[in-house]
């Protein structure tokens, strides 16, 4: 039978869960079965530090205090704003300011937050959120850090990269980098709140307003046609405007916000809705089945490897008659439209490819592959089960053939980490 439990007695507002044992009649046996809700919520907001913008003090008010970790890049540009903003409101911030590189994407990064976040720094409480400011390496770490901080302690996310805002940051997958595997160690801890504010991206290099156009493409190419329109039409300005944020264009303006909204939406549609992983059905994974293990060799940028991804997978959605000719010509026209990688000699490497396959079929469960391509046309997707070498050797060739036209060959602007110096 199911055992009720008193609110009185919830740990934090968040979450809440159910349980129900079940007795064998031999009474040497019985079945434990037990639910987990948790609710997570995402706000597209204007001017989050802004003294007059009440969402961060109705939050900590009541708590006494703020406890927030924060990336150095952000801290040098932002801290001035956030220290001032809980001033003004009289409310006490404990304030974490760390690196966050690629490579420091680790287990000891975590290890030195945890120090922060225990009894021998702030002694955090289970039902105080940590506020998180940062880009997509730090939403995986802190977030990570959270999760196994009294097993699990809620934390706010405010995004400060296009990865951070829109995929990382109000994503459940938080993590570190395993030794030659991307992200393959970490738990499932989505933030209680994500806030959303475009106005951080206008400090952005440029190359990571680039990068971060890798998030919604993919799901512009597997969920949301009309978004691919979209990144037709307006992604250059986009990527030019920094969204909007550094000249006044309220048309664009709009385009922006709408841009946002619907890659958000397309993503938590399908991430939040599944946020265990409990299936593999998952658009959100589109260039990121191979990725994952050419990615940290050839020391790319995320998103550069992401579309690198995309535009072999829409290529080899062609071969397995998915989508036609002139869908897999758009999906890497976009790419290369916004300065995205489409193409590296990486790829050649099939020893490598495969091994990154049989990473993640194994990593996915026995259900196959499970690779995310398009499908029936730009805006659905189906899963590869199989991909056999040889497919996969023939798409390769296939792949170089295509881009080998391109004066570039495939390449992209600022496509290694040592462009933007995150090595």
């Amino acid at each position: 039978m199911w055992r009720p439990h008193d609110s009185k007695y919830q740990t934090s507002q968040w979450y809440t869960g159910y349980g129900e044992i079940q007795q064998e009649e031999d009474r040497r046996s019985f079945t434990v079965t037990a639910t987990y809700t948790l609710k997570a919520e995402v706000k597209i907001v204007q001017g989050v530090l802004d003294p007059t913008n009440p969402i961060l003090v109705d939050l900590y008010r009541e708590r006494g205090r703020c406890i927030s970790i924060i990336d150095q890049t952000i801290d040098q540009l932002y801290g001035e704003a956030l220290r001032h903003y809980f001033q003004v409101h009289e409310i006490p911030l404990e304030l974490k300011v760390c690196r966050a590189w690629e490579s420091d994407k680790t287990p000891e990064m975590v290890h030195k937050l945890l120090h922060f976040l225990g009894k021998e720094g702030c002694d955090v409480s289970r039902n105080e959120p940590v506020l998180v400011i940062g880009g997509g390496v730090l939403s995986d770490v802190a977030g990570l850090a959270c999760a196994l901080q009294h097993r699990r302690t809620p934390y706010v996310m405010i995004g400060t990269s296009i990865v951070a805002a829109l995929d990382a940051g109000p994503s459940p997958r938080t993590c570190v980098n395993g030794e030659l595997f991307k992200n393959s160690i970490g738990v499932y801890h989505p933030p209680v709140l994500t806030l959303v504010d475009r106005s951080f991206f206008r400090t952005l290099p440029t190359g990571h307003v680039r990068n971060g156009m890798a998030e919604i493409i993919k799901m512009a190419v597997t969920d949301d046609r009309e978004l691919f329109e979209l990144l037709e039409q307006y992604g250059a300005d986009l990527i030019e405007t920094h969204f909007a944020t550094v000249s006044a264009n309220p048309e664009l303006e709009k385009i922006a916000d709408e841009v946002i909204y619907r890659a958000l939406y397309a993503y938590m549609k399908h991430e939040g809705t599944n946020m265990f992983e409990t299936y593999q059905d998952r658009p959100h994974a589109y260039g990121h089945t191979w990725s994952p293990r050419f990615e940290p060799v050839a020391k790319l940028m995320h998103g550069h490897a992401v579309t690198i991804g995309m535009a072999f997978g829409a290529t080899l959605a062609q071969k397995l008659d998915w989508i036609g000719t002139e869908e897999r010509d758009r999906i890497i026209n976009l790419c290369r439209s916004l300065g995205l990688s489409v193409y590296h000699p990486i790829l050649e490497d099939t020893d490598l490819m495969l091994a990154g396959q049989k990473n993640m079929r194994r990593k996915r469960g026995q259900g196959g592959l499970w690779a995310p391509l398009p499908h029936g046309g730009i805006g659905s997707c189906d899963y590869a089960q199989e991909v056999s070498p040889e497919l996969l050797h023939n798409a390769i060739k296939e792949h170089k053939a295509i881009c080998s036209q391109f004066p570039d060959g495939g390449a992209g602007e600022q496509m290694y980490l040592s462009d933007l110096g995150l090595e």
